[in-house]
């Protein structure tokens, strides 16, 4: 008989990266089952492994689904994301990222489940001191949803000196580009992620982009961001899966390329994928952005053995684009 295949619960497993990851998972020979109550995430893109609709405010449904399946391992995806909208209505960003995580926490002890994957952001570490950002780079978040994501990162570690939680939690730089099979990408509403609204101005879904700010500090004055393809960022968390289940340590890692581009440099090279000209104006800044965020992801790839092979901006606005006309029909 076939060995069973190992159990990992995909907690946010119908949105963006924790649907490629799920994908990711499949081929690699684990089951993963999505938990997702899709507030934002979406039914298509559900196409590998089982789901269960489940929100992480109701202890009790999710303690028991945890125990139902019984897996190896939590990925932990779910969370609120829009830096601007933490700002407005920073409540609702402690309410979901800060309780919904104590939750799942809560329900993986009494599920006995000691293994998760955290999906943490770099918006943690605020204004940088340093062109590259390490590790132990102070953490001093400038928005909620950064906060946010610090408070949950202080839960997950007082878990794991209290009651022997395992952990990897990765942070991610900006996460961009999609399955090169174009069968999953970037779906949010309202969509606050730069590629895509690149794309919409590009193919005409809305009439001009909306820049906020030139006059940060940067060479041409608009913020300038790592950015990493989804591919990658999966494989990260496969990788770091198998390193947590073999070696039983718990880390924080960055995970980025390490090389910054500016917003007026990616309309550029949006221009030449989409073969057209990309019309933007400037306003002023959102409160809550940083200058520059760029990784120095020398540890993740030194102890995971990971090296990113899709997240050259070609690839990244190729795969995106290619994924963008296929699911908008433009």
């Amino acid at each position: 008989m076939p060995s069973k295949k190992p159990v990992i619960a995909v907690v946010g497993g119908a949105g963006y990266i924790g649907s490629h990851t799920a994908k990711l998972l499949f081929e690699k020979g684990f089951s993963p089952v999505i938990i997702d109550n899709f507030s934002t995430g979406h039914h298509d893109f559900i196409q590998w492994g089982t789901f269960y609709t489940c929100c992480l405010s109701d202890q009790e449904s999710l303690t028991s689904l945890l125990k139902k399946i019984n897996p190896v391992a939590v990925f932990h995806f779910a969370a609120s994301i829009n830096v601007s909208e933490s700002v407005i209505d920073p409540e609702l960003y402690y309410h979901n990222n800060v309780n919904g995580t104590l939750n799942l926490l809560s329900s993986m002890r009494k599920a006995n489940i000691s293994n998760l994957i955290f999906s943490s952001t770099a918006a943690i570490y605020g204004h940088p001191e340093s062109n590259l950002i390490l590790e132990s780079h102070p953490c001093r978040p400038i928005n909620p949803y950064g906060q946010s994501k610090y408070m949950m990162e202080h839960i997950i570690k007082d878990f794991h000196e209290a009651y022997g939680l395992n952990y990897i939690i990765f942070r991610y730089f900006n996460a961009a580009g999609a399955d090169h099979d174009h069968l999953i990408g970037e779906d949010h509403s309202p969509e606050t992620h730069l590629i895509p609204n690149i794309l919409m101005a590009a193919s005409g879904v809305k009439p001009t982009l909306t820049v906020f700010g030139n006059n940060y500090d940067t060479p041409d004055g608009t913020c300038i961001r790592d950015y990493i393809h989804v591919s990658d960022l999966a494989l990260a968390h496969v990788l770091g899966l198998n390193y947590l289940l073999d070696a039983k340590q718990s880390h924080c890692m960055n995970l980025g390329t390490s090389q910054g581009l500016s917003i007026l440099e990616l309309i550029k090279q949006a221009e030449i994928i989409t073969r057209t000209s990309i019309a933007y104006k400037f306003y002023e800044r959102r409160s809550g952005d940083a200058s520059i965020l760029v990784a120095d992801a020398s540890f993740a790839q030194s102890l995971l053995d990971w090296e990113p092979q899709h997240s050259s901006i070609d690839t990244i606005l190729n795969t995106s684009w290619k994924w963008f006309q296929s699911r908008f029909h433009v």
